[in-house]
């Protein structure tokens, strides 16, 4: 793809101290020249995590008129940081890192480029040019841990590591199977990957031969593995979307989907960047965004949720977006 090709030009490019065609400073008052970066820890080309940023480059892209770019990193700090750099000398106003992993990477990079807007996916940071975006999984997650709670006998947790912003989406889904029954049997597992779905298969399958009847995955790519050891399991066995729709992968098991359409959100906090409204705070979409959040059902699922139980999880996610329901500590 063009884009990719750009990315990993320009910064081999600055690597080497080349000069790059077209990626000189230019002043950020030019709406013409505003130019975004994005950095993502793995592949765009797969649905999920990943994809939902390149998405929302693309809007910024089509919607702001800005000059976009992306590159595509292993996890590993030094890189993180080495990208931002590269994005920041090479004039980009905005530089967002996907994940809460790119903070620390970001944190350092600004110090020297006071003129560049580093924007952290899944952080709740604002610390100078460092603003997080937080989107609030614990308040979906909440909902799923409800239905859960009440149509199932158990339910796993499969994270792929154990970062913030995965540890609070599943404090929101334990208190939501909690409010519904506080006995409700309980696991979660962290494989420490972010795109092994053969370990998040196995520890699916684990949770399944222990009991657990709902499975539950917040570990990007590696997520299609609980999806199909779910599937595998058998239709009386349940487990959600997160993030992406990936319920023609199990159509007899998702019960529903989190979806979350980062791209508006991203759009709306670039375009007040680019008229010079950096936001003065972190930034956490929830449900009360219903622009940014959203949570479907899945009317093709073996056991789909009753239309009772749809009207408690929708009065249950008013309540949330009102903020009458809190649904993690912190």
């Amino acid at each position: 793809m063009r884009k990719t090709a750009l990315s990993r030009r320009s910064l081999l490019g600055s690597a080497l101290g080349l000069a790059i065609p077209g990626m000189a400073w230019l002043d950020a008052a030019h709406a013409q020249d505003f130019k975004m970066g994005l950095l993502v820890p793995g592949s765009v080309a797969e649905e999920g995590w990943n994809r939902i940023a390149y998405d929302a480059l693309k809007r910024v892209e089509k919607e702001l008129g800005a000059k976009v770019s992306y590159v595509e990193l292993p996890e590993n700090p030094a890189a993180f940081e080495k990208a931002f750099r590269d994005y920041a000398s090479q004039g980009y106003q905005v530089v967002l890192g996907h994940g809460f992993q790119f903070q620390d990477a970001a944190r350092s990079a600004a110090e020297d480029f006071p003129d560049t807007v580093f924007l952290i996916s899944s952080s709740s940071i604002r610390e100078g040019r460092v603003i997080g975006l937080n989107t609030d999984a614990s308040q979906p997650f909440y909902l799923m841990g409800a239905i859960a709670a009440k149509m199932g006998k158990g339910a796993g947790l499969v994270g792929g590591m154990e970062i913030p912003p995965i540890a609070q989406a599943f404090e929101g889904f334990v208190n939501g199977a909690r409010s519904v029954n506080p006995k409700f049997p309980l696991s979660k597992i962290y494989i420490g990957s972010f795109t092994d779905a053969s370990a998040a298969k196995e520890a699916s399958r684990s949770m399944i031969s222990q009991g657990a009847d709902f499975v539950i995955p917040n570990a990007n790519t590696a997520g299609l593995g609980v999806i199909q050891a779910v599937r595998e399991a058998g239709p009386q066995y349940n487990t959600f979307s997160v993030y992406s729709d990936y319920t023609q992968a199990a159509p007899d098991n998702i019960l529903g989907t989190f979806i979350a359409d980062y791209g508006q959100g991203i759009v709306r906090i670039v375009s007040g960047i680019r008229n010079g409204e950096v936001p003065n705070t972190n930034v956490a979409f929830g449900l009360k965004d219903t622009d940014v959040i959203r949570f479907t059902f899945n009317d093709k699922a073996v056991r789909s949720v009753s239309a009772d139980l749809r009207k408690y999880i929708e009065a249950v996610s008013a309540k949330i977006a009102a903020g009458e329901i809190r649904t993690r500590a912190t």
